[in-house]
């Protein structure tokens, strides 16, 4: 027979309980937002793609048939320049909606190229220490690394001034680490206890790691700049 917990009690044991409640229901939105969002690309790719792909076909058939006429042959180089813009487009959206090279080339690949990009487009020195073979986490585990390190970017980009970005990961038997680490301005304003400087993209981040039982945390860099450190456990048996 169960004791019934002291009246003082039942508030924290209610508020506990939705707290879990909304963590589930977060987790299964993001769920749901990734594979609406992995959809969506594919279908960029598949059809508009394809699409887009013939058309460029047809019209340098077409550029090839064309009589030795200046104007008809700057129109058909300025659809054939609009074109190729329109190709640009729908590749950079599909890669917004969903890197498939977490798919199709595994997390380490995926990482890493993120971050060599990221330093090629902000002109900084972006280093990344991975370890030498693929992590051995889970689909999910890499979804939220991707993720919490693309924000983690998009914020340095915004708000850091930086001039050198470190990013580590970390695997091991029991959990894998990423440390992303900044010699910016560093935090402006104390950060409150389990939040993300109150930024939205972080927080989601935060719940993100939460969900699959780890923590993500911002603090000072030793000299300046800041360190986002997210540690997510590895469920047994998983891989």
């Amino acid at each position: 027979m169960s004791v019934p917990a002291p009246q003082d009690q039942q508030p924290l044991q209610q508020e506990a309980l939705r707290s879990a409640d909304l963590s589930e229901l977060l987790g299964h939105v993001h769920t749901c937002w990734d594979n609406e969002r992995r959809s969506l690309s594919r279908q960029l790719h598949d059809s508009l793609g394809s699409s887009l792909t013939a058309l460029t076909m047809h019209l340098g058939l077409l550029m090839q048939k064309l009589p030795p006429d200046p104007a008809l042959q700057d129109r058909a180089g300025n659809m054939k320049k609009l074109l190729g813009q329109i190709v640009e487009t729908n590749r950079q959206m599909q890669l917004k909606l969903w890197n498939d090279k977490l798919e199709f080339l595994g997390v380490r690949v995926a990482l890493d190229e993120l971050v060599t990009q990221f330093g090629e487009q902000q002109g900084l020195a972006a280093r990344c220490s991975l370890p030498e073979e693929e992590l051995d986490c889970p689909r999910s585990h890499g979804i939220v690394l991707l993720h919490t390190l693309e924000e983690a970017l998009r914020n340095i980009t915004m708000h850091a001034q930086a001039t050198e970005v470190d990013v580590i990961v970390d695997d091991n038997e029991d959990e894998v680490m990423l440390t992303v680490k900044d010699n910016g301005v560093g935090l402006i304003g104390p950060v409150p206890a389990g939040q993300a400087a109150g930024k939205f993209g972080l927080r989601m981040a935060r719940e993100r790691a939460a969900y699959l039982g780890g923590t993500l945390l911002l603090s000072a860099g030793a000299e300046r700049g800041v360190t986002l450190t997210m540690i997510l456990p590895k469920p047994n048996g998983a891989a």
